[in-house]
């Protein structure tokens, strides 16, 4: 099983891009690891991929407002949507997911990204009888998952519409964007078909997809290319009982051999999740061209109740972005890189709202037959915070660099420099990459309503080997669906920090460039 996660793994990035990003990684991700540990690569199989952050996309073309420490723009609006389909066969899981994002930008720009990945992992489950509900068959249930993949994708900007008014351009390039989505899902339709039926016409299929295309179309082809790679480990908790028949029936219905189980109900009450995301996007047009970027997410996320449903998720980022052309050079002459920016993000998202998950099961002597199913929907608050560093001379960039990659007395570690720290007045014990925040980053906080809709449908055939109260549990076979749609605005008053006063705190102020423009909704 390692073999075959440490190959998906492999997989995932170009040698020239993946060398030396490792222990960067190794060095943000698991900061209790040493520094020997990181610089020997002990942690080098095991970093996975992640997703963009609101800050660290598109390049800063003016001055602000005149405060060079104001944010060119920021994130007004996300649609996120994600498909999921997992196959498990005994131990061994499949998982294969797409997901779309559609953004909405202050500056009058739209962007709009696809990504899909494959992983691979292992999973087990172990459940107990409840001695006090021993009687109606109570039992908790403890399953546990690892997961690692890679995946591809682009990213597409829609600029075109220039009209002076941000308002008004913002509206037209999604007009675009959202023609532009359909036309790839209709596309990728036609594509489906002709695999299915290799008679069928597909020029009237691919015409009609062709139609919807909008006016200032992009081309095919991304503007930015993705790769990803990506590591999860999560676990749930279920709780319910089992029906029982009396053992008794047929032409021994005289004898018995006790209550036997006929079946089980069973509810979803805690699950967790952890993933550690590298994405690495290379940008062939707008004002990144000829950039690449490397962005290292650690997310922590957790739910807990049924029918009723409370989540929390913990969200850490780190984007920083090279010349593409002198970073590969400087690969292959195995010199230092230079890095050109820095971006740091930081998010929580509380939330709540209705949802129940369920599975149901029947039993045929130690093979059991399981149908599971649910939905819901949850509201929730994410603040964000980000601290933008444009790296402008050489001793800032080394600064940088060796920050990422531990060398020095001040290495990258959990928790990242907070930018609301990072506004205060810096302590004597401050790190030098903190100073350099308080003095140069373009710091800044935001807050989102979001809303996710989800639904959740799965089968599986299973087989149990039991021992006293403990049961061991498997898969012979499982497929398993998700579908998730997720929502965000942006709400409250955006703020950024204005330069450092005479006595040194950062105030903050209203971002005028990001309250300039409303998202569309």
């Amino acid at each position: 099983m390692a073999t075959i996660v440490a190959a998906i793994v492999g997989l995932s990035l170009p040698d020239q891009e993946a060398t030396g990003l490792k222990s960067a990684v190794c060095r943000v991700l698991h900061p209790l690891s040493g520094d020997e540990a990181c610089a020997t690569g002990d942690y080098a199989d095991g970093e996975g991929g992640g997703e963009g952050g609101g800050g660290g996309e598109g390049g800063d073309p003016f001055v602000p407002n005149g405060d060079p420490f104001e944010p060119a723009r920021c994130l007004l609006s996300q649609e996120q949507t994600k498909d999921t389909v997992v196959i498990q066969v005994v131990f061994v899981k499949i998982s294969s997911s797409e997901t779309v994002k559609l953004q909405q930008w202050s500056d009058g720009t739209v962007t709009l990204e696809r990504v899909n990945e494959t992983s691979g992992g292992v999973t087990a489950s172990i459940s107990a009888g409840i001695p006090g509900l021993k009687d109606w068959g109570g039992s908790a249930k403890l399953s546990g998952t690892y997961l690692a993949g890679s995946g591809s994708g682009g990213q597409w900007l829609f600029s075109g519409n220039k009209t002076g008014d941000p308002q008004k351009d913002l509206e037209l390039n999604l007009a675009d964007a959202q023609k532009f989505a359909a036309y790839l899902r209709q596309n990728d339709g036609c594509r489906y078909q002709s695999g299915y039926n290799p008679g069928a016409a597909m020029g009237a299929c691919q015409q009609d997809a062709a139609s919807r295309k909008p006016d200032l179309e992009p081309e095919l082809a991304p503007d930015v290319d993705i790769t990803k790679t990506s590591v999860e480990a999560s676990g749930n908790v279920s709780f319910g009982g089992k029906f029982k028949g009396n053992g008794k029936g047929g032409k021994d219905a005289g004898k018995s051999d006790g209550p036997k189980d006929l079946g089980k109900i069973s509810g979803e009450l805690l699950s967790g999740t952890m993933t550690e995301d590298v994405v690495v996007m290379r940008a062939h047009t707008g004002a990144n061209a000829g950039k690449i970027t490397f962005v290292y997410t650690f997310t922590v996320k957790g739910t807990a109740g049924a029918g009723g449903v409370a989540t929390g998720e913990r969200m850490q980022q780190v984007a920083v972005t090279y010349d593409a052309a002198a970073y590969d050079q400087e690969e292959a002459d195995g010199t230092a890189h230079r890095p050109e920016k820095l971006v740091v993000t930081t998010s929580q998202d509380a939330g709540e709202g209705g949802g129940l998950k369920l599975e149901a099961g029947a039993n045929a002597g130690p093979v059991t037959i399981d149908v599971g199913g649910g939905g819901g929907s949850v509201n929730s608050r994410i603040h964000t915070e980000t601290a933008e560093l444009v790296l402008d001379n050489d001793a800032d960039s080394t600064l940088v660099e060796d920050w990422l990659r531990g060398n020095g007395d001040h290495p990258a570690k959990n928790p990242l420099p907070s930018p609301s720290d990072a506004a205060g007045v810096p302590g004597p014990d401050a790190s030098p990459l903190e100073r350099l925040l308080h003095d140069k980053g373009k710091l800044s906080r935001l807050d989102y309503e979001a809303n996710t809709d989800w639904w959740n449908a799965s089968l599986g055939i299973g087989f149990g080997v039991s021992a006293g109260q403990f049961t061991l549990g498997f898969k012979l076979f499982g497929i398993e669906i998700t579908h998730e749609s997720k929502e965000q605005t942006i709400t409250g008053d955006p703020t950024y920090a204005t330069g450092p006063t005479s006595g040194g705190a950062r105030p903050w102020v209203e971002w005028k460039n990001c309250t300039r423009t409303k998202p569309i909704t």
